[in-house]
């Protein structure tokens, strides 16, 4: 069974930086598409950005020219976000997304999620 793991949360001011990553493990027969999602207090989960297995990203207006999403290409099993501006409403808990072909057929993997409090 295929899991994953967020790293690199924290308290950021406004303005700042921060770098999420987001380590895949386990039987992964073939990678489609790798992602972050965000929830807010009280609020739906929303696509921060994606990154399909052939490079091809893409981001809400929100975040676009502000955050890029990249992979680790010596293990292509690591997605890090790079965040940089942050607003105050970034704020929120970042979930790794990654859609995966294992044993069992192709299945939608997420992150336990990790906090992102942008505040001074």
């Amino acid at each position: 069974q295929v899991h994953v793991v967020e790293s690199g949360g924290g308290l950021v001011q406004p303005g700042g930086s921060l770098r999420l990553s987001c380590a895949a493990s386990g039987e992964i027969l073939k990678l489609y598409i790798m992602g972050w999602y965000r929830q807010a207090p009280g609020k739906q989960r929303d696509l921060v950005a994606t990154i399909s297995r052939g490079g091809t990203t893409s981001y809400p207006d929100s975040v676009k020219a502000r955050f890029v999403i990249s992979k680790d290409n010596v293990e292509n099993t690591v997605v890090n976000l790079q965040m940089d501006s942050l607003k105050p409403e970034d704020t929120g808990v970042y979930y790794c997304y990654e859609r995966v072909e294992e044993i069992r057929g192709i299945v939608d993997v997420w992150g336990q999620g990790i906090q992102v409090p942008v505040s001074y």
